[in-house]
């Protein structure tokens, strides 16, 4: 099986190993990090104990299509578009004045996630990797960084520009430097989109991305109570 088939557990089992909660057959990554969990043999029986009491558990590929234990609640279903940049498109014109984000950085982060909702930014999501951002009159406008790692791919992913700076390829420009990093790691950079998005997804294309496949997802909880 290819890695990026069934990539939160091979980020589990690599590069999130030291995040990882849970035991041969299923797996969560630190809740304070994200909300991600997956099985070793597509065993949904397995998660019950990993689902946290007042929170969720997204479930991507392989594992989104196998039957959750009867006590666990459905909330959510998409189709993602799992994307691949072996030769990402070179820039075009100058990048804008852009920055390495840190601890210090952390509050404006969630905010601007909260605000945008480019996927879920818990607690610590910006301690996954490294992220970059662009800061207007000491307001942080822009940002992208990386998420799931594993050996040779690793995941583009908080990308999200505040609403009164679109249309700028802030974005854009923080992805490809993004990339660029990861290229010379020696790692492919992939993301995944929803699939219905279809303006997100051309925009991607410029940047040298190509579908690689179609993945379930599922979010799961406790049943919610009466």
């Amino acid at each position: 099986m290819h890695p990026l088939d069934h990539p939160v557990w091979h980020a589990l089992q690599s590069g999130w190993s030291a995040l990882a909660q849970g035991g041969d057959q299923a797996m969560r990554l630190d809740p304070r990090y994200g909300p991600f969990a997956a099985t070793a043999e597509g065993n949904g029986a397995a998660l019950h104990a990993l689902v946290p009491q007042d929170g969720e558990l997204w479930l991507v590929g392989r594992d989104a299509e196998i039957a959750p234990s009867p006590a666990l609640h459905v909330a959510r279903t998409a189709l993602l578009a799992q994307m691949v940049a072996p030769r990402p498109a070179p820039a075009s014109g100058p990048a804008p004045d852009w920055h390495p984000l840190g601890e210090e950085d952390a509050v404006a982060m969630q905010e601007l996630a909260l605000l945008t909702r480019p996927g879920p930014f818990r607690q610590l999501t910006h301690r996954l990797g490294r992220f970059i951002g662009v800061r207007e009159g000491g307001q942080l406008v822009a940002m992208a960084g990386e998420r799931m790692r594993m050996p040779g791919y690793t995941e583009v992913s908080g990308v999200c520009t505040h609403p009164d700076w679109r249309g700028r390829g802030l974005a854009g420009t923080l992805m490809r430097i993004v990339m660029q990093a990861m290229l010379e790691r020696g790692e492919t950079p992939f993301l995944h989109a929803y699939a219905a998005h279809d303006k997100t997804i051309a925009l991607y294309r410029t940047l040298g991305f190509e579908v690689r496949a179609e993945l379930p997802m599922i979010v799961i909880t406790h049943p919610p109570t009466a």
